[in-house]
């Protein structure tokens, strides 16, 4: 059986059935990614979540974590990386204002019954006026669904608050 190259853009799910042996080289790298051992995240946030993503969840540089993966599966180094282009904003943004806030919604929940948050956020968003915001309580980065709010035209401000704590609030361009 052809075995999965390993970039970037690769899922960390897929990754682990792959070479389940990645596990450890991963939590090695980032403390955050003990979470992959429980079998409901890995069910869920593994099978959406990149390897360039999961790098920004664990601080990471993409390159070298890819890498170091790559080299544990026997596979060569890649010596260029194409970038996402995305960057997730940390600075508190002038639109911001807490009366603001149409809506607040707690993924934790949602993750730890086993389910896809991705829907209910983009449902919630939808219903946005102008210079209305969506709160989004996560409990790290949420990497998946910052890239696709900025493909679906939202722009939002990352708050980390404690290290199993992040806000994440979203504004229609």
């Amino acid at each position: 059986m052809e075995k999965l190259i390993i970039t970037p853009k690769t899922k960390i799910y897929d990754l682990l059935e792959a070479y389940p042996e990645l596990e450890d080289v991963l939590i090695k790298a980032a403390p955050e990614f003990k979470k992959l051992k429980n079998p409901v995240l890995r069910k869920t946030i593994a099978r959406i979540t990149s390897i360039s993503q999961a790098a920004v969840v664990g601080n990471l540089n993409v390159e070298v974590l890819v890498n170091q993966l790559r080299e544990k599966a026997g596979q060569g180094t890649l010596d260029e990386f194409e970038e996402t282009g995305h960057k997730y904003n940390t600075e508190k943004p002038e639109w911001f204002g807490t009366e603001k806030i149409l809506n607040t919604i707690d993924i934790k929940e949602m993750l730890n019954r086993g389910e896809q948050p991705v829907h209910e956020v983009f449902a919630a968003a939808k219903k946005l006026g102008n210079d209305q915001l969506l709160e989004i309580i996560a409990p790290f980065i949420p990497a998946p669904l910052l890239d696709k709010s900025l493909g679906l035209g939202y722009t939002h401000w990352l708050d980390k608050r404690t290290e199993n704590e992040y806000r994440v609030y979203l504004k229609l361009v």
